[in-house]
């Protein structure tokens, strides 16, 4: 296979940390930024002793990631994906497809959705088991219906504008995509139809669907009518506990796209697309969040009896920078794999789906 999205790319990465502000909503919206660095930095993304060390909350175990901290950019004009978190999670939760995307040439940036973040669910979730009463669960979704979409937008506009800082010389303002998971994969649909720069969606295990969840005003503000044609690659989980495979099928049916498949990893649950999969499903079936989430953790199995996370991997890294390369870069060879089948090329691999 001449084109292989599966393996690393040719750029080493760096990564830096953007401290944005949306002063007209008084709203702080911290940015990580993955980019193609400087060929000096070969090697150093991916070698222990340099890679990128941070710890997600103080306290925590330090985690890693592929990229060198501030590390001198490249050369060159390439694309921007806009990366948005789950319920509850962070900017940094999906590193494996972020800085996948930065090594096959593109800009990747993911903010921090202020109030929905993990130091925001931990905060009410310490808040209750002291005494205080479990929030409604949609007076925790309400505001970010509005809100998400805004920050989306406003990160892509500081990105171009250099407030976000010189990588701004590496983007092309005219090759944007856009992918995200859970209520980010909501938040990837809700933006494409919001704002017009998207031009290629890769919402993961998205909101937005049928759903045991108290989430039917999510359902009720996605507007699939874009006006435009925006390629999209729905990626889904066979098992998934909280936002079951039905509320896919139905998304896949609203979304207008000409150009529309989704892929569905056998035996996978919710976190199959978070780093670390084994350790935040197990950290989520044991230690839910209160209230519905409790609930939903019921329903969740082991993880050993689930497929690997590295199968997930494979599935998000390759499959979602072809769709990225088929769209944003007009790469003949992801489109051609794109429209061949998909079934058996995961198979080769040791990775089992099913196509629609």
């Amino acid at each position: 296979m001449t084109y292989d999205p599966f393996r690393r790319g040719p750029h080493p990465v760096g990564v830096r940390t953007a401290d944005l502000v949306d002063a007209g909503r008084d709203r702080p919206l911290t940015t990580e930024v993955w980019y193609p660095a400087d060929a000096t930095h070969a090697g150093a993304d991916l070698a222990e002793e340099t890679k990128d060390r941070f710890e997600m909350l103080p306290g925590l175990p330090e985690s890693t990631q592929d990229a060198v901290r501030g590390a001198q950019p490249g050369a060159g004009r390439f694309p921007l994906v806009v990366f948005s978190h789950g319920f509850g999670a962070h900017r940094r939760q999906s590193t494996f497809l972020c800085t996948h995307l930065a090594s096959h040439g593109y800009v990747v940036a993911a903010m921090d959705h202020t109030g929905n973040t993990t130091f925001d669910i931990l905060q009410m979730t310490f808040a209750v088991r002291s005494g205080a009463e479990i929030p409604e669960p949609l007076s925790l979704v309400q505001p970010m219906i509005e809100a998400r979409p805004r920050d989306v937008s406003f990160v892509i506009d500081r990105l171009l504008d250099g407030t976000a800082g010189d990588v701004a010389a590496l983007v092309d303002a005219e090759r944007i995509g856009m992918a995200g998971h859970s209520f980010g994969g909501w938040t990837t649909l809700a933006t494409t139809h919001a704002d017009r720069r998207i031009r290629a969606a890769l919402p993961l295990a998205p909101a937005g669907g049928e759903t045991h969840m108290p989430a039917e005003p999510l359902r009720r503000a996605l507007d699939f009518a874009w006006g435009r044609e925006v390629p999209t690659l729905l990626l889904a989980a066979d098992r998934d506990s909280l936002l079951p495979l039905a509320g896919m099928h139905e998304i896949l049916q609203k979304t207008p796209a000409a150009w529309k498949r989704m892929v569905v990893l056998a035996n996978s649950d919710h976190m199959h697309f978070c780093d670390n999969v084994e350790q935040v499903h197990e950290l989520f079936r044991m230690m839910p969040p209160p209230g519905p989430f409790e609930e939903a953790a019921k329903l969740v199995p082991p993880i050993d009896e689930l497929c690997p996370g590295i199968h997930a991997y494979e599935m998000v890294r390759g499959l979602g920078l072809a769709h990225m390369d088929a769209v944003l870069k007009a790469h003949e060879g992801a489109a051609e794999l794109l429209q061949g089948d998909l079934r058996a090329l995961l198979a080769a691999r040791g990775v089992d789906v099913s196509v629609h």
